[in-house]
């Protein structure tokens, strides 16, 4: 995987600025381009209809700011600016389709003084259509961006190695630890054997790409998603790979995505489904 194309869904809020904070941190470690994007929402932008000019010379004036402040971070950084056209979700997939194995880097709530709830609104549709990975992070998240160990849940799913894929990569370049933590959920003597044994796949993976790991066990009697973001706070991560799945034996299943969304304190890097999505290596 060489991620060389980061596309970034703003709005210009504080939520958006810290998702491009996070972005010119992944840029800097791995030479990527980055693309800033918003979207005109037909009937739903504010003060952006009948061609208000005054309108879209502010709004590309914020824009080559936030272009500015990227590069003072990182000078030799490519960072383009681009307004498009539609729902925010199918264009900056859309867009992203553009690209070899480019990642979106999105805030998940929102409000600014040109759309209120651009964000937040378009977050989840964003995860649920998404063909490529997603980092998406909640809104005032204070923590370094310099990553310094990724988090990668180990569950029953099929698909659930897949992550490491994207952990590796991102450890190697960050010189970060991984911490696979293998989930018991439930609990029971099957579940702590195939967990164990994709446990060991995922130390073989880090081991491969010449990355520091750790593996570690987690029981979880009820309350999936809070047990494992405390212990994910706990083991000092600050980033969370999962994979994006419908099983309820997963992290990121769809009756927990809402409380992950809106309750984790640290950034969540979101993979898809390659077999759904058709992805290659």
């Amino acid at each position: 995987m060489n991620n060389k194309n980061i596309i970034v869904g703003v709005d210009f809020s504080n939520s958006s600025l810290n998702a491009m904070r996070h972005a010119v941190s992944i840029a800097l470690k791995t030479g990527a381009d980055l693309h800033l994007v918003w979207v005109k929402t037909p009937g739903v932008t504010k003060n952006a209809e009948n061609g208000d000019d005054e309108y879209i010379h502010k709004l590309q004036k914020n824009l080559e700011e936030w272009k500015d402040m990227c590069r003072m971070e990182s000078p030799d950084t490519e960072v383009n600016t681009v307004i498009l056209e539609g729902k925010v979700h199918v264009e900056l997939n859309k867009y992203a389709a553009n690209f070899s194995n480019p990642i979106i880097v999105m805030g998940s709530h929102g409000t600014s003084g040109f759309e209120e709830g651009y964000i937040g609104n378009n977050a989840n549709r964003l995860i649920k259509d998404a063909k490529v990975p997603i980092l998406i992070m909640r809104e005032n998240i204070e923590i370094k961006r310099d990553l310094h160990n990724i988090y990668a849940p180990i569950d029953l799913s099929f698909e659930t190695l897949q992550k490491m894929r994207y952990a590796t990569y991102l450890a190697k370049r960050f010189a970060a630890k991984v911490t696979i933590a293998g989930i018991y959920y439930p609990n029971n003597a099957d579940t702590r054997h195939i967990i164990n044994v994709q446990m060991r796949h995922a130390s073989d993976m880090c081991e491969d790409a010449n990355v520091r790991h750790e593996m570690v066990t987690l029981t979880v009697q009820n309350d999936y998603v809070q047990t494992l973001l405390n212990h994910a706070h706990e083991m000092d991560s600050n980033l969370i790979v999962i994979m994006r799945e419908e099983s309820e034996t997963d992290f990121n299943s769809s009756s927990n995505m809402a409380e992950i969304l809106s309750t984790s304190k640290m950034p969540l890097f979101i993979v898809p489904n390659v077999s759904a999505v058709g992805l290659g290596r």
